[in-house]
C-alpha cells in the first residue's frame, strides 16, 4: 500500500455525511479526542480501524485511501455510458456500467478514455450475413498489439480477447450495436461510433 488515509479525507468525508466527530467516533468506538487528532494530522487511525471507518462513512476502503468518493451517476446503467479498464500486469479486463473504484494485482486503475481510431488503429466494420465482421489492421507482436475488441449497445456488452501473434479480427452479432472499441496494449483504447 503506497496511500494512507489522511485527516483532511476523514474530515471531508464526514462533514459531507452531515456527522459530527462525536457521532464518528461512536460508529468506530473510539474517542471523539482519536478523530480530531486524525483530522488536525496529530495522529492516523489504527490499521484495524479502516474498514469500520469505511463502512461508518459509506464509502470503500480504495476509496477511503485514495481520498476519493466515487459514485455511480449512471443509475440506468446504460452499457454504452459504461467504463473499460485494464490491468497492466495480468491483462485483465473489466467492464463497468460507470464510475467505479477497481483494483486488480493490486494497483487501482484508472478509467480508459476512448479516442478516435488513427490511421495505426484504423477499426473496419463490415456486414457479413447476420453479424459484424471487425478488423483492425495493426500489428499483433508480442510487444505490440490489440488486445480486445467490443461491440456495445445499450443492452450489453460483446468482448473478444484477442492474443498476440493473431489476428485482430472478430465477429460481434448485429444487435443495436453503438459502439466498437479496440485497445491497443501500447497507445489505449479507440472507439468508431456506429
Amino acid at each position: 500500500m503506497d496511500r494512507y488515509v489522511t485527516g483532511a479525507v476523514i474530515r471531508r468525508l464526514r462533514e459531507n455525511k452531515k456527522m459530527t466527530q462525536e457521532e464518528l467516533a461512536e460508529k468506530v468506538f473510539v474517542s471523539s479526542k482519536a478523530v480530531s487528532k486524525w483530522e488536525t494530522g496529530q495522529g492516523f487511525p489504527d490499521v484495524s480501524l479502516i474498514e469500520p471507518l469505511a463502512k461508518a462513512l459509506d464509502i470503500s476502503v480504495i476509496e477511503l485511501l485514495s481520498g476519493e468518493d466515487i459514485r455511480n451517476c449512471n443509475r440506468s446503467s446504460n452499457m454504452t455510458k459504461g467504463k473499460f479498464y485494464v490491468c497492466p500486469v495480468c491483462g485483465n479486463v473489466i467492464n463497468t456500467t460507470g464510475e467505479a473504484v477497481v483494483s486488480c494485482c493490486g494497483i487501482t486503475l484508472p478509467p480508459l478514455e476512448p479516442e478516435a481510431p488513427d490511421e495505426e488503429h484504423r477499426i473496419t466494420v463490415e456486414i457479413i450475413e447476420d453479424e459484424y465482421y471487425v478488423t483492425v489492421c495493426h500489428p499483433m507482436t508480442k510487444e505490440h498489439y490489440i488486445s480486445f475488441l467490443a461491440a456495445v449497445s445499450d443492452q450489453g456488452i460483446q468482448l473478444t480477447k484477442l492474443y498476440p501473434e493473431g489476428n485482430a479480427e472478430a465477429r460481434f452479432r448485429i444487435s443495436c450495436v453503438r459502439k466498437m472499441y479496440a485497445y491497443c496494449n501500447r497507445h489505449g483504447l479507440f472507439m468508431l461510433k456506429m
